[in-house]
C-alpha cells in the first residue's frame, strides 16, 4: 500500500534525444545577481540600529515591570480587603 511504484522500463518515457547546446567563450559569473539592493551598513547607522534596539528593549522592560507591579500592587490591596472583612463578620458574629 505504501510501497514506492517505479515504472518499468517499457512504460517509462524515451529520454529526450535533445543535443546539448555548446558552450559559449562568456565565463559563467562566480556569484548568481541578486535584484534585490544590498544594505550598506556605515558606522552611524550600526549605532543608530543598536541605540534603537536598546530603547526598544528599555521601554518593553518597563512595561512588563509595571504590569508585575499593578498585578502585585492588585494582589495585595484585595488581600488587605479580604482581612478587613473578616475582621468586621467577626466583630459582627460576635456582637449578637
Amino acid at each position: 500500500m505504501f510501497t514506492p511504484k517505479y515504472p518499468t522500463p517499457d512504460t517509462a518515457p524515451p529520454p529526450s534525444q535533445s543535443t546539448p547546446a555548446p558552450a559559449a567563450d562568456v565565463p559563467a559569473p562566480l556569484a548568481p545577481v541578486s535584484a534585490r539592493p544590498t544594505v550598506q551598513l556605515t558606522a552611524g547607522s550600526t549605532l543608530a540600529l543598536v541605540g534603537g534596539g536598546t530603547a526598544v528593549v528599555l521601554v518593553v522592560g518597563a512595561v512588563l515591570v509595571s504590569m508585575l507591579l499593578a498585578v502585585a500592587v492588585t494582589g495585595i490591596s484585595v488581600a488587605v480587603v479580604a482581612v478587613v472583612l473578616r475582621l468586621l463578620l467577626k466583630d459582627l458574629n460576635n456582637q449578637r
